[in-house]
């Protein structure tokens, strides 16, 4: 009895080492996979604040964890199930998919730049277009639906990458991974969201502070110059996220065109790159990606401004068109 209750022991004692290194081999793979998606990533938490800037300061946390909800479920639901079946029975179909998103980023980034240069014609524009949530009650609730619709993009990018950075293995491992990449990216995104939209809180906290210590008064100098910087700092950030939002969508609907299109697209890009890397040999990897990312940010700023009056005068009219035919669109009141 003892004998083989120590043979269960072992077996048990042996199971939990295999347990142990296949759970740090999901890890590994996860931080590798998640570090592939890294310039999505920072487009990402770069793009988000954009959507929280206008709101009462009680109200920032919450837009944030409901987008951030959001982002979990696109992940979790939809795009780690959608990306393992597409992979394994539809593979031919995650390149087109990726494209249709990369493009829809195009459009979402020029909406903002012509929003900037020609704000009465955006607005005039926006006038004309549906609301992107079908029930939206409050203008909250609008930004939330736009913000978690563009996430969604961001987050088909992350997970298309992570996938394909992954060793070929059993799917169950893949969807664990996955399921890891998509939970650790949603809460370093969101969570460094959370701390920019908020510092200027912790700013006029610190400022505040009444403490007549040296440590004290570096405290309110750093908490003044948090209040000061911030608004600058929120501005610069939106610009970097329309940017990261024109330059990710070009660079897919670019990557798509040259596994589809001809060599010859593919061999110019990179031609371009290495004539400028080569010049400046010290710095030929930054200047490699720069080339390939202000290409990229070219062609997604031209396929949004072709999509413009597409989205205003084709697929606006045909979307409020097919609402009203409906059968179960409910009657306003």
């Amino acid at each position: 009895m003892s004998i083989g209750l120590i043979a269960l022991l072992d077996d048990i004692a042996a199971l939990a080492k295999v347990a142990a290194a296949s759970l740090d081999d999901v890890a590994s793979q996860a931080v590798k996979a998640g570090a592939k998606a890294a310039g999505v990533v920072i487009d990402d938490t770069a793009v988000t604040p954009g959507y929280v800037i206008g709101f009462s300061a009680k109200r920032e946390l919450p837009i944030v964890g409901k987008i951030a909800a959001g982002s979990l479920r696109n992940k979790l639901l939809i795009l780690l199930p959608a990306a393992l079946g597409l992979s394994y029975f539809l593979p031919w179909l995650v390149t087109p998919l990726l494209m249709f998103g990369g493009a829809y980023l195009c459009y979402e980034g020029a909406e903002k730049v012509y929003e900037a240069i020609w704000p009465h014609s955006a607005h005039a524009h926006e006038a004309k277009l549906e609301t992107v949530a079908l029930n939206t009650t409050s203008l909250e609730d609008e930004k939330v639906a736009s913000a978690v619709k563009t996430d969604f993009i961001l987050s088909a990018e992350i997970m298309a990458i992570s996938l394909a950075a992954l060793p070929v293995s059993n799917v169950w491992t893949q969807a664990l991974v996955l399921a890891v990449v998509g939970i650790g990216i949603t809460v370093a995104v969101y969570g460094v969201v959370a701390l920019i939209v908020k510092a200027d809180d912790v700013g006029l906290h610190l400022a505040q502070n009444t403490s007549t210590s040296a440590l004290g008064s570096i405290s309110r100098g750093f908490g003044r110059g948090l209040v000061l910087g911030m608004p600058y700092f929120l501005k610069v950030l939106s610009v970097v996220g329309t940017a990261a939002m024109i330059w990710v969508g070009g660079g897919i609907v670019l990557h798509g065109i040259e596994a589809y299109g001809p060599p010859a697209i593919h061999h110019a890009v990179e031609g371009a790159a290495n004539a400028v890397a080569q010049a400046v040999p010290a710095m030929a990897g930054v200047l490699h990606w720069a080339v390939v990312a202000a290409i990229s940010g070219v062609l997604g700023l031209i396929i949004g401004a072709a999509l413009l009056p597409v989205v205003e005068h084709v697929i606006a009219p045909a979307w409020r068109a097919l609402k009203a035919a409906l059968p179960f669109r409910k009657k306003s009141v």
